[in-house]
């Protein structure tokens, strides 16, 4: 019986399950499909609790989302509307309006959680 995962040893138990579930043809929705997604489920409630990850700065976060996408920063310059705002934007001369915020979120999807810290 799966139980909640509450101590270091039953994490990496779990872990070593998941491995070994993950290791076999499972078939659909079958027991062991059943039991892989509720591990993963447990483990990472389990890691969000005990391994927090930071939220991402928000500028590296427009860098990051514009590379992974293909864009440029002179595609940025169109998205936010100012071309002369964006070498401003992304060395940390000037902050993002509440507009920018929300055509990043709209266009890059970028959540407003982590456009919205202070950096």
């Amino acid at each position: 019986m799966l139980k909640p995962i509450k101590t270091e040893d039953q994490y990496d138990q779990a872990l070593a399950r998941i491995y070994d579930l993950m290791q076999t043809d499972i078939k659909e929705n079958s027991n062991e499909s059943d039991e892989l997604e509720i591990l993963i489920i447990l483990v990472k409630e389990y890691e969000n609790e005990h391994y927090p990850m930071p939220s991402p700065n928000p500028l590296e976060a427009i860098k990051f989302r514009l590379d992974q996408m293909g864009m440029s920063e002179k595609e940025l310059g169109e998205i936010l509307g100012y071309r002369s705002r964006k070498s401003e934007i992304l060395s940390g001369k000037r902050k993002l309006s509440l507009a920018m915020i929300r055509k990043l979120n709209e266009v890059l999807h970028i959540p407003a959680k982590v456009l919205i810290q202070a950096y």
